[in-house]
């Protein structure tokens, strides 16, 4: 798979106020710091509906449902909301090793860029507060179908929880070390926003929008059914 996305995001739906965007994996949010000729949201999305601003992020590799501003008004109002914890938040992971545990609800402070490689860390002391629920949909022999439902939006939070509990999102291989060698090599992280919900801004009426599976998901999750434990012990 390319490094970077030759994909367009699709819009899900827009009008005048607000888009809900499905963003491919390899596709950055914002503008890239250090080389800003690199794509991102803005840069592709702008030159087919004029100006938008940024509510919220998702990782490069991650792909999913997004919400994004037409204009200044919403934006404030839209990122008051997502301050309140007042906007739903819905991911798909394919994880590995199999947890001990159906569900999980995780409250656990961490810490963003809390070392070399820019992790995120569970933390005690100087931490934000972060909460995570986390519940299997499907069990195979060497990892599962997870659904992880996020009450704050930290940096890196579902892999910085995940983690805490000896577990990665296939293909990280930022937050793996240590772990059991994952069944087979997938080509990202395996992470998806699933779906997004939130109250539209100018008409209060609950909105609630999902995004399917990418082709690389789809795979790496026919993968993921097909291995057994056997595949691990090389």
């Amino acid at each position: 798979m390319s490094e970077h996305s030759t994909e367009n995001p699709i819009i899900l739906y827009e009008d005048d106020h607000l888009m809900i965007i499905d963003k491919p994996s390899g596709l950055l949010s914002v503008a890239d710091g250090y080389d800003p000729t690199l794509p991102h949201i803005r840069s592709v999305i702008e030159p087919r509906v004029g100006r938008v601003w940024m509510v919220h992020r998702l990782d490069k590799e991650t792909s999913g449902v997004m919400l994004i501003a037409r204009n200044e008004d919403v934006h404030r109002k839209l990122n008051e909301d997502f301050r309140l914890k007042k906007i739903e938040k819905i991911y798909h992971g394919l994880v590995a090793p199999v947890p001990t545990w159906r569900e999980k609800d995780i409250q656990l402070s961490l810490q963003a860029d809390a070392d070399r490689k820019h992790r995120t860390r569970v933390t005690e002391h100087g931490g934000k507060p972060a909460h995570s629920v986390c519940r299997v949909i499907k069990w195979y022999a060497c990892g599962v179908l997870m659904e992880i439902k996020i009450h704050s939006g930290i940096s890196h939070q579902i892999r910085a929880h995940l983690r805490a509990f000896d577990l990665a999102l296939l293909g990280d291989g930022l937050y793996n070390a240590g772990l059991p060698p994952q069944p087979f090599t997938a080509p990202r992280t395996m992470l998806h926003a699933r779906i997004l919900g939130f109250n539209h801004p100018e008409t209060n009426e609950w909105l609630s929008f999902s995004a399917s599976y990418p082709e690389d998901f789809r795979t790496a999750y026919t993968q993921l059914r097909m291995s057994t434990a056997q595949d691990t012990m090389i």
